[in-house]
Order: C-alpha cells, then sequence, then structure tokens
C-alpha cells in the first residue's frame, strides 16, 4: 500500500493578496496554517459580524498571536477550534479537503472503504477498462496477501497457487475472445486496485474513528487510516491532536 497526499485546502492567491502585512507576515512565517485559516474563517463567520472575507485580517493577532486561555496549550485559534469541536460544530471542518492518491490496496478493502460516502469521493482504477492479462501492460494482476496466509507456509503456498491459476484462468479467457469486462470475474477480491480519493476533515476524522488501528476494523483499512492520518498531519500538525484523542478514546 502507498498513500500519497495530492492536494489540500490552501488560500487563494487573490485571496492571500489582500492580507494586510502583519496577517501575512503570520503565514509566512508558518504561525497559521491553510487550514486554520480557512477554519477560523468558517467558525467566526457563523459568530461574526464581520464579513467572511474580512474576518482574518481583523482578527489574525487576537488568535494567532496570542496564548490559548484554556491552558491546553497553542494559540487562541486553537482553542477556538478545540472549543468548536468538542461541542460538535463540525461543518465548520468540512471546508478543508484532502485528495490522496491509494496504490496497491485490495478490492476487499474497496468494498470496506466505499462504505463512507458523506464527505468522500472516489475515482477508482477500472477492471473493465485497465486490461491485467500477463501480456498486458499491467503485467497482470497485482495482488495483497494477508499477513496470517504470508506467515504460514502452507496457507501461503495455496494463495499463492491460486493467485497463479487465477492468473491463467483470465488470460485464457482473454485468448477466447472474452472482453475484459467479463474476464474480469475470476478476479479475487485481493487482486490491487489504485484510487483517487478526496475527503473533508470532518468525514476523515469520523473514518478515523472507525478505522484506526485500536478499532475492531480490519488489518489493511488500519494501515490505510494510519497513512491518511500520517499525510493529513504533514501538513497540517495541528490536527495531531485531534486524531490522538480519537486513537486514545478519550
Amino acid at each position: 500500500m502507498n498513500v500519497k497526499l495530492i492536494a489540500h485546502t490552501q488560500l487563494a492567491m487573490d485571496f492571500m493578496g489582500k492580507l494586510n502585512d502583519t496577517t501575512a507576515e503570520g503565514y509566512l512565517s508558518e504561525k497559521m496554517t491553510d487550514g486554520q485559516a480557512v477554519a477560523l474563517t468558517a467558525i467566526r463567520t457563523c459568530y461574526s459580524h464581520l464579513l467572511p472575507s474580512d474576518i482574518l485580517n481583523s482578527e489574525y493577532e487576537k488568535y494567532f498571536e496570542k496564548q490559548a486561555t484554556d491552558g491546553k496549550g497553542g494559540t487562541e485559534a486553537d482553542r477556538l477550534i478545540r472549543h468548536i469541536i468538542n461541542s460538535g460544530h463540525l461543518s465548520t471542518m468540512e471546508h478543508l479537503s484532502f485528495t490522496f492518491a491509494i496504490e496497491g490496496v485490495s478490492r476487499s478493502l474497496l468494498a470496506q472503504l466505499t462504505r463512507h460516502r458523506i464527505g468522500f469521493s472516489y475515482s477508482v482504477q477500472s477492471q473493465r477498462f485497465t486490461k491485467f492479462g500477463s501480456n498486458d501492460r499491467s503485467g497482470g494482476a497485482g495482488y495483497v496477501i494477508p499477513h496470517t496466509i504470508e506467515d504460514n507456509p502452507e496457507a501461503l503456498s495455496i494463495y499463492s497457487n491460486f493467485t497463479e491459476e487465477m492468473q491463467r484462468a483470465y488470460d485464457n479467457l482473454r485468448k477466447l475472445g472474452i472482453p475484459a469486462e467479463d474476464a474480469r470475474y475470476v478476479l479475487s477480491n485481493g487482486v490491487t486496485c489504485n484510487l483517487v480519493m478526496t475527503a473533508n476533515l470532518r468525514a476523515l476524522l469520523d473514518f478515523y474513528s472507525k478505522r484506526n488501528e485500536n478499532t475492531h476494523a480490519q488489518w489493511e483499512i488500519k494501515q490505510l487510516a494510519e497513512q491518511l492520518r500520517e499525510e493529513v498531519t504533514k501538513v497540517e500538525n495541528w490536527l495531531e491532536p485531534f486524531f490522538e484523542k480519537i486513537k486514545g478514546g478519550k
């Protein structure tokens, strides 16, 4: 499995051009991330007389230059976001989105993943139009080996023999003129696929609460949940405590 963040919510160039000197300096010095700027704008829009486009300039110093008054670390922006998330006003987190390349996962995982529908968008490698013959550009179908099978020599032998037979069956069907969209019926749940997935932050936090490594989810989707968390927190490190709280069940 390989998970890579392709894109995430960022401030528009035109909007950044209208930031005052203090706000722009704070942004460039990384006192505030793109995600925090968007989150603060969304949150304060709900409670402020100010125009959404004016909030960041008007309230930057109040929220990003002052220490949190709740004694839990960070800035007043961190405190406000903590308060909003803890109070359940999670619609404000839907404005932050993340797009991932997810590669080499099983169709079994895909079936579980696409049960998460609200706030998620998927574009999945097609077994109808992508050909998986041994002599096709794909070089044949890849497959995921569960650890329980990989660690058991007898089970691994059975699994390996099956995947070889599966590939032969697919190749032979294609040689008989069966189209790829019908030959694919012999492919197993273990066959790999690639996809692009976009999700908003609220949806990701909900997904993580159900699929992190401390849950009873299956091992492969647990790995995905942890890699998604890693990719998100690389660009928005202020989110780490929220993922950690969910994982710890606190």
